[in-house]
């Protein structure tokens, strides 16, 4: 009983502990697997002479500056546009008011209409709510910055430390396992580094085609903006594409509201055509797995994990496949449907030669 009763305690014990490192296991996750993807390039500039730690800080250098200028060009374009959009709410509600009239041949006055949304209580409500989250919102903001950068501090060490991590690993193990580890890490350093090259080509395709939209519709600040959706679609899994998508409708609503829903047409044709044609065959060209296994394995990623699951499903299931393809032994198949149409050519030659000895 008293064994029984400490198995428990000790299962309980290791359990709570999982759950209250549950954030920083996640966050160690993501930071092997972003070590993965820079290792290539750190691998490059060290093999030209560079320190590895030197070159491991240039690369991360370069990937938080184009963040940090691409977050600051969206970031001034976008409160540019709500403060546009704040100073012409008034004329966007008459315009609104005066298609709806002359459509459905309505009789609605836009003063009294700006005055019952302006005093309305569902607005006063919203508001005082938003005032008592401000702190809520805060606490998020603190708290994802935390957790970037702890992401960004342990894939730094992943990545500079690379081959004394490999060593450290396999100097606990047997010879003979040392070579399968070191065999899935070259694997993992691969399929992620392809992995991230598809989500970087899909991004392209993504941006060129959202740019002659805009363009063709009329949105200010196209370039941006494709640049924006062609990155958010991407590199954040499950809701980036509608992430991605509310940006430019909000900017082709100021505008024209035609041009809104013009925008979230094109959107929502462009996510179907990109799930079933484009991201299936792209991703098993560059990370070699069968489409449907690609889209399965971002289904059970987004179950298991949400969407870090999500982010890392793909890569880590083609290293999976590679990795065990080398000991599962293929044998070739043999169709009985084949092996019937040769006897019974066989058969019927046979016949045939038969037939011609009678004749003669």
């Amino acid at each position: 009983m008293l064994l029984a009763f400490a198995l428990f305690g000790a299962f309980r014990f290791v359990s709570w502990a999982f759950h209250q490192l549950l954030g920083l296991l996640m966050s160690v996750l993501i930071a092997f697997f972003l070590a993965l993807a820079v290792e290539p390039a750190v691998d490059r500039m060290a093999a030209r002479g560079m320190r590895r730690g030197l070159a491991t800080g240039v690369v991360f250098l370069g990937l938080l500056l184009f963040a940090a200028g691409f977050t600051a060009a969206l970031g001034s374009l976008l409160i540019d546009q709500i403060r546009t959009m704040v100073e012409n709410l008034p004329d966007y509600i008459n315009s609104v008011i005066l298609w709806i009239n002359s459509t459905f041949d309505q009789k609605l006055s836009p003063g009294k209409v700006q005055e019952n949304v302006l005093h309305s209580s569902w607005l006063r409500r919203y508001l005082q709510e938003g005032a008592f989250s401000v702190w809520g919102l805060s606490a998020t903001v603190l708290s994802a910055v935390f957790k970037g950068l702890t992401i960004t501090l342990f894939a730094y060490y992943f990545a500079a430390e690379g081959p004394r991590l490999r060593r450290a690993v396999c100097s606990v193990l047997p010879p003979a396992r040392q070579a399968e580890v070191l065999r899935a890490w070259e694997i993992a350093v691969a399929k992620t580094g392809g992995y991230l090259y598809s989500r970087a080509l899909m991004a392209i395709v993504s941006a060129v085609a959202h740019y002659i939209l805009f363009e063709f519709v009329g949105v200010p600040y196209a370039p941006a903006l494709a640049v924006w959706v062609g990155l958010v679609s991407q590199f954040i899994p499950t809701v980036g594409t509608y992430m991605a998508g509310a940006l430019p409708m909000l900017l082709a609503f100021t505008v024209d509201p035609w041009d809104a829903l013009w925008v979230l047409v094109f959107v929502v044709i462009y996510q179907q055509f990109e799930n079933y044609l484009l991201q299936p065959r792209i991703t098993a060209r560059t990370v070699d797995i069968h489409p449907a296994v690609a889209f399965g394995s971002v289904i059970a990623g987004t179950a298991l994990m949400g969407a870090v699951g999500a982010l890392i499903a793909i890569p880590a299931t083609a290293t999976l496949q590679s990795f065990l393809g080398a000991y599962i032994k293929r044998y070739e198949v043999t169709d009985p449907r084949a092996q019937q149409r040769i006897r019974r050519r066989s058969g019927a030659s046979a016949a045939a030669v038969v037939r011609r000895m009678f004749r003669r």
